[in-house]
């Protein structure tokens, strides 16, 4: 590209101003149309509302329980904490800086789960352990708080 092929860029399109008018193209009834539950302000129905015939959402089944106490813990393999070094204090904290579990899907607290195997003497510290987790962890000589 060069100078001599700038040019300047072309008219955006304007916005349809609708209601302002019968010289504006689009006034009196601006689109809506002429009468009913549309044309009026603040008009339509519901999301889902399917003009008084019983709702989909309502037409299907309901399985299942859900528990609104319910403890959303993240969770992690022992096999995962073997990147930090020997004697680590493995916290949340530390697993949050270095981006191994995610904070907000964290909202319980983190749980330790015992697939794989450790190599290293870690003190690891979470909110909830396994017990294949625990044993795998003190075996090797570190330990396993809860916080």
């Amino acid at each position: 590209m060069k100078l001599h092929d700038l040019k300047p860029n072309q008219k955006l399109k304007t916005k349809n101003r609708k209601g302002r008018g019968p010289g504006s193209g689009n006034g009196t009834r601006a689109g809506r149309g002429q009468d009913g539950q549309n044309s009026r302000s603040g008009g339509g129905v519901r999301p889902g509302f399917e003009g008084g015939q019983m709702p989909l959402f309502r037409r299907l089944p309901k399985r299942g329980f859900k528990n609104i106490n319910r403890k959303q813990y993240e969770t992690i393999n022992v096999c995962d904490l073997d990147i930090f070094e020997d004697g680590t204090e493995v916290t949340p904290e530390l697993l949050f800086e270095n981006k191994i579990l995610n904070k907000n899907k964290a909202k319980a607290g983190i749980k330790i789960l015992g697939d794989g195997e450790i190599t290293k003497k870690l003190t690891v510290k979470a909110h909830k352990f396994t017990k294949s987790a625990e044993e795998k962890i003190t075996a090797q000589g570190g330990k396993a708080e809860v916080i």
